[in-house]
């Protein structure tokens, strides 16, 4: 009995421990996926923006772009949560760094003409995992906005 219990949790928590694995690339790119999903619809323009501004971002190919998008938006239907993303981020990336991922995220949100509020509070839930004041938060957002 104790055996079968100790298998079950393990199943249960194995999930959990590969996201410790995942590159800093596919971290952010899950994010990235999150708040283009958010208002259930993955628009082509998002896909599109979104490709694009991963090929920028990291300085990979096309094909290795949709490759990221493509495997971030499985792990982001099996996340339970955004924390092993954004501690990721948080341990690799400086305060300017986690800022510019900020504006990239208000990008993506309106590439499609307008903000939901759905893509809203998740920018915002993001935000606050990723230490990121509420002054910067709107700054951010005023600039995507032009």
């Amino acid at each position: 009995m104790i055996t079968k219990v100790k298998k079950w949790l393990q199943l249960r928590l194995e999930p959990a421990s590969t996201n410790q694995n995942l590159g800093i690339d596919l971290a952010t790119a899950v994010l990235y996926v999150e708040v283009a999903r958010a208002d259930n619809q993955f628009e082509e323009s998002e896909i599109q923006f979104l490709t694009q501004l991963l090929k920028r971002e990291f300085s990979v190919s096309e094909s290795q772009a949709q490759a990221l998008v493509r495997d971030s938006r499985q792990h982001a239907e099996q996340a339970a949560d955004l924390v092993s993303f954004t501690r990721l981020l948080n341990q690799q990336y400086s305060g300017v760094q986690k800022v510019q991922i900020l504006e990239n995220l208000w990008q993506l949100a309106y590439a499609d003409g307008h903000l939901d509020s759905h893509e809203e509070h998740i920018i915002r839930r993001i935000a606050d995992l990723l230490y990121i004041p509420h002054s910067q938060f709107i700054q951010a957002k005023l600039k995507a906005q032009d």
